[in-house]
């Protein structure tokens, strides 16, 4: 029996159930740059960054030695009981970096499902409304209110009941609900479906928030069109409606821009962040315009970890790695050429039904015949154990789990970037001639 797989019996021995995973067999020991080196010492192309996490790479040396740093000074304190200048700096970094107009403020926590939590706490306070609206596909995170905004009926099953006031549309979606409508069409016909919702669904002087994915993680990195999150904010701002945007799985560079949002040319009221924001270290944060954030009363946030000086230090690092490297611009480079080979991949598959994403957020949905209603998620489940085998480690979306994505650190030379892509194409296309 190898060791990876005595780990995974040990896993399946004492871990919950409830704690998935991608794909059996699949374990790490270490990690440098692109690659990871699992339990046998095999080396593996990381296509997966721990979801979205280590886009500056496996152990930046700047990262580990800004970390080394911090915690031979203080491991805590609590922003609550003493304030520390790591926790200051990064809000005052994250401001500078994500302007939400005119004064911009800022809240750190542990896990973009926290941000998210305290991003509906905060517009609540701030509007003194209750309803919040979100969308279909969407994915915010598993803790209760998280859960209750989130889409994939899966990860729900006897979590009940969840919080009410909250209002599920369709995503804007073309590829899944656009009936054969032109994209203008598409976007007019979807912001009148959210204007009649505040007709015969909820009433505006009840809508605390929007919450949207500007581009959707675990939904399968489906881009909302720019004119649809224009239209969007300018219903928003009619009602005096905050928009929230998580940028957890698409921030700091991921989708080829700082932020997904800047796609549109929009200023959200208040966005959430994670993921790659830390390096690798749990943190996450709140960002919103300052007399939004200010409505909350003292002590209606917080919490004992959120903002820890040493993630706070890794996190400062590895946004100072991000732009030191040019690794935003890098991530634009990736996308262009992850997305050719994956429309060429369309080309000789008939089944990858659609093509998509932004910077190095790519992806391919598989379906039967290329019909949206007959998802292949048990062709991408093949694949990705075949890819597996071959030296590459990439991961699924999407509900139905029919969907591959890109997530390779945005550190990935373009040998390596060529190496995982032919391995993906290879597995793909032995399938589809099977």
């Amino acid at each position: 029996m190898s060791k990876s797989d005595d780990l995974f019996k040990r896993r399946e021995a004492i871990i919950s159930k409830g704690v998935g995973y991608f794909t059996w067999g699949a374990t790490a020991v270490s990690g440098e740059g692109a690659v990871i080196r699992d339990a046998d010492s095999r080396e593996l192309l990381d296509f997966a960054s721990g979801i979205g996490v280590t886009s500056a790479g496996h152990c930046p040396e700047p990262v580990v030695k800004a970390i080394q740093a911090q915690a031979a000074e203080l491991l805590h304190a609590c922003i609550h009981v003493a304030t520390y200048e790591p926790y200051v700096a990064l809000c005052e970094k994250l401001a500078e970096l994500f302007p939400h107009g005119d004064a911009t403020k800022v809240f750190l926590t542990n896990t973009g499902a926290e941000a998210v939590e305290n991003a509906i706490k905060i517009a609540r306070q701030a509007t003194k409304r209750p309803a919040i609206i979100c969308f279909s596909e969407g994915f915010h995170g598993r803790t209760l209110l998280a859960l209750s905004v989130t889409s994939k009926v899966g990860y729900k099953t006897h979590c009940g009941p969840f919080a009410p006031e909250i209002y599920r549309l369709p995503f804007p979606n073309q590829f899944k609900y656009g009936d054969g409508l032109s994209t203008e069409a598409f976007i007019k016909r979807e912001l009148n479906r959210f204007r009649q919702a505040l007709v015969n669904t909820v009433s505006p002087d009840q809508v605390a928030a929007v919450l949207i994915e500007p581009i959707q993680g675990e939904g399968g990195f489906v881009p909302a069109p720019a004119e649809y999150l224009q239209g969007l904010r300018k219903i928003c701002d009619e009602y005096g409606i905050l928009m929230i945007l998580d940028e957890v799985q698409s921030g700091f560079g991921r989708a080829g821009k700082w932020a997904a949002y800047q796609y549109s040319d929009i200023t959200p009221d208040l966005s959430t962040w994670a993921k790659a924001m830390g390096g690798g270290l749990p943190i996450a944060a709140v960002v919103g315009k300052a007399e939004v954030m200010d409505a909350c009363a003292p002590g209606t946030l917080g919490g004992t970890y959120g903002g820890n000086p040493v993630s706070c230090t890794a996190a400062l690092a590895n946004i100072a790695y991000l732009e030191d490297q040019k690794l935003i611009e890098r991530s634009a480079a990736l996308g262009e050429v992850i997305q050719a080979r994956f429309r060429s991949i369309q080309e000789r598959c008939g089944l990858v039904a659609d093509v998509r994403g932004f910077g190095a957020m790519q992806a391919m949905e598989f379906c039967h015949n290329r019909d949206p209603l007959r998802p292949a998620g048990e062709v991408v489940k093949e694949i990705l154990t075949g890819c597996l085998d071959d030296g590459l480690l990439a991961i699924s979306a999407g509900a139905h789990g029919n969907i591959i994505r890109t997530l390779p650190p945005l550190t990935i030379s373009d040998e390596q970037l060529e190496q995982a892509l032919s391995i993906l194409e290879k597995r793909i296309l032995q399938h589809a001639s099977s």
